[in-house]
């Protein structure tokens, strides 16, 4: 199990057997390089831990426990959740500041703590063995390994797939096999069963919200300020991942202010200018004065490393951004072992397109019944009478994206727009009703005791979006080189300072990210923040009817189809040729589909 790790630690391996439990860890050694190996033990060795992450706030969590008495035997940061928990229990994960996937072990009260980080950055899959007991790790690939774990696809996880483009926690696409949420822990003992808790959760203020956009703006400075610095600590080379972007951008000015300008910065351009933002990147760098690097992504370059992206995945997950962020990795890990990036500030500071259209729709919400009814149906004979086109985010594209919503209300109108594939369609292609996929909203919301609309969208987005789809594609996409990545704008105290924000702050008009951008100028170029969003998008539509499409029709054929039992192999050919023959944009279908498909091949090896 360990060993199937070794991508995500290649600086080593480490075991602890006691009894009824087993762990194992694969180092990526970054802070204390000679002197922390994992497992780490208290002092009478009663307390044993492996972590997979960073804990930031270390220097300060470490003065506290040795005033109380306790020895440290490394320099490591995870080695002040051992003495933590001795010093509080549970409560040490109320107290940690960081990106984990954990394990504590208590040898003498024998009873184990699974816990996940606030909102998701690193993964944790778990389950229940035949017989009792639990298995663990931080990807699928290494439960394969463990004796009892079943191998077998779970039918409703592929229908979520499908409509999510990932499979949104706790649900795994393996069926027994399930990931920890955020913000959520496990107890398990032996002949007892295991039990989840929730030990944080976005919470927002029922009271006075933030209003005061100048003071709220410089508040969000420091704490940003603050969260970048912490992330800056390594004792391995360490750089910026910057795509020209408010967040990465964001990122990249306060490192490099931090830093005296001492900083790396790297981006991917695309030979397509519609997808490329390389020029953006550029400017960037130059105004904080990095050392900057750039790697360009061709269609050969992402053939060439399709072969790795079932690999890469371990869990499939429809977002082609995948390959420029793999790439990106891949090219940054010949500099340095620990990259920032600016992953959250969308969904923290409402800077998605959707939350534009969200304000466009609520005009239209107040319209008479008839009057709206009538409008669609006008607006659905528009755009079927519109020309397909494939580049970014093109007007025909966005049409269409939007009258699929706009009859919906809240959070199940943004997944009609984010989404891959409708209701309809998913029963289609797989043959069968496809019931229950959209229940899996009602659930999330639950957790978000606020009746604000935007309050539930930011919750919406952070709990699904953000850390089933963006957030593992960042953690698989570096880990599979080696390369450590780190997100300060999900710093627990810039969460809360979001959650504290009145709505208007985030979205002011028409324009995302407002209090953001405010809170950067001076510190960025005005040209950087009055820019568009931009995702980090690589030319799919395109490139699927072009460079990639024997890839496409490879993968997607009718032959491998039918004996993977699946799909209607016949609905998938009809939309495989529209798409080719450009009479239909299927590109969020068929990347979904070709995902799993390169996923599924690997599962089975």
């Amino acid at each position: 199990m360990t060993r199937a790790l070794e991508a995500r630690g290649p600086d080593g391996e480490g075991y602890h057997l006691d009894g009824p439990i087993g762990l194992g860890h694969r180092r990526l050694a970054i802070i204390d390089v000679e002197g922390g190996r994992q497992p780490l033990y208290s002092e009478d060795g009663r307390v044993a831990t492996i972590v997979n992450g960073e804990i930031y706030n270390f220097p300060a969590l470490r003065e506290e426990l040795v005033r109380a008495g306790h020895r440290f035997a490394t320099r490591s940061d995870s080695e002040t959740i051992v003495h933590g928990y001795e010093e509080w229990g549970e409560g040490v994960l109320d107290r940690i500041e960081g990106m984990f996937a954990l394990v504590i072990w208590d040898g003498r009260e024998r009873s184990m703590l699974l816990a996940r980080d606030r909102m998701g950055e690193k993964p944790l899959f778990w389950a229940e063995l035949p017989g009792g007991g639990v298995a663990f790790a931080s990807e699928l690939k290494a439960l394969k390994h463990a004796p009892g774990v079943p191998r077998d696809v779970d039918p409703d996880s592929l229908a979520q797939y499908l409509a999510y483009e990932y499979v949104p926690a706790p649900r795994s696409m393996i069926r027994g096999v399930r990931k920890l949420e955020p913000g959520t822990a496990l107890r398990a003992s032996p002949g007892r069963a295991p039990a989840t808790f929730v030990y944080w959760d976005l919470a927002f203020p029922e009271g006075e919200r933030l209003r005061d956009a100048e003071a709220a703006a410089a508040a969000l400075r420091e704490e940003l300020r603050a969260s970048v610095r912490a992330r800056l600590v390594s004792d391995v080379p360490l750089g910026v991942f910057l795509s020209g972007g408010i967040d990465s951008s964001t990122v990249a000015a306060l490192a490099a202010e931090a830093r005296g300008g001492d900083i790396d910065t790297f981006s991917v351009a695309f030979e397509d200018p519609r997808f490329d933002e390389s020029p953006a990147a550029r400017m960037v760098a130059r105004h904080i004065g990095s050392r900057h690097h750039e790697e360009r992504l061709s269609p050969a370059t992402a053939l060439e490393l399709m072969p790795a992206i079932g690999k890469i995945l371990d869990e499939p997950i429809g977002d082609a951004s995948i390959v420029p962020t793999h790439l990106l990795a891949r090219f940054a890990r010949r500099h340095v072992t620990v990259a920032l990036g600016g992953d959250g500030g969308d969904e923290l500071f409402a800077g998605y397109q959707t939350f534009q259209a969200e304000r466009v729709a609520q005009i239209i919400d107040v319209v008479p019944r008839a009057l709206r009814v009538a409008a669609f149906s006008a607006g659905e004979t528009l755009a079927a009478a519109l020309p397909t086109t494939f580049g970014y985010m093109p007007l025909d594209f966005k049409i269409r994206r939007f009258l699929r919503g706009a009859r919906e209300t809240g959070a199940r109108r943004h997944q009609a727009w984010i989404g891959a594939l409708g209701g309809e369609e998913i029963s289609a292609v797989l043959g069968r009703d496809a019931n229950g996929w959209d229940g899996v909203l009602d659930r999330r919301l639950a957790g978000c005791r606020s009746a604000d609309r935007w309050d539930r969208l930011m919750y919406f987005y952070a709990k699904g979006f953000l850390a089933d789809q963006v957030l593992q594609k960042v953690d698989r996409a570096t880990m599979a080189v080696g390369l450590e990545g780190r997100a300060p704008m999900l710093a627990t105290r810039v969460v809360g300072l979001a959650t504290r924000l009145d709505p208007s702050l985030r979205l002011r008009g028409l324009t995302t990210k407002y209090l953001l951008k405010r809170a950067m100028k001076g510190l960025l170029p005005d040209t950087i923040l009055g820019r568009r969003k931009q995702g980090f998008a690589m030319p799919i539509g395109p490139w699927l009817r072009g460079e990639l499409r024997g890839l496409l029709e490879d993968t997607l054929a009718e032959r491998s189809l039918r004996e993977g039992g699946l799909f209607d192999a016949a609905v998938v050919r009809r939309w495989v040729k529209e798409h080719v023959d450009g009479t239909a944009d299927h590109r969020k279908a068929l990347w979904t589909l070709l995902a799993f498909e390169r996923w599924r091949a690997e599962w089975k090896s």
